[in-house]
């Protein structure tokens, strides 16, 4: 594993933020910069993830397409799809919980 100091590797969360950049900058892969992050006890940056993630959720009410959001935010399809996906799960689904008590009342 990398010998990046727990100092160094705050202030390059800082600078730099994704794990993936720290570990191209020292050659290792983002898991070991993530393992390097717990083993230190520094927690992820979410700041500018919630930020990035309210900004794919805007495009996208918009009626942009996926695909163009994704090349926009310069981010693979699959991470704007768990975005979506993740503020969908997000949602109460009182319609669908009201079926299902209508339904098995019903049997009864």
């Amino acid at each position: 594993m990398a010998r990046i100091s727990k100092q160094e590797l705050i202030r390059l969360q800082k600078k730099v933020t994704s794990d993936a950049a720290i570990g191209a900058k020292f050659g290792i892969t983002r898991q070991a910069v993530h393992q390097l992050r717990q083993k230190y006890g520094i927690p992820a940056v979410k700041g500018k993830l919630d930020a990035r993630n309210a900004r794919i959720l805007s495009l996208r009410k918009q009626g942009i397409r996926v695909a163009a959001v994704a090349k926009d935010m310069k981010l693979p399809i699959s991470i704007v799809y768990r975005v979506i996906g993740l503020s969908n799960k997000a949602k109460p689904k009182v319609k669908a919980r009201a079926k299902v008590k209508a339904k098995s009342k019903a049997k009864r």
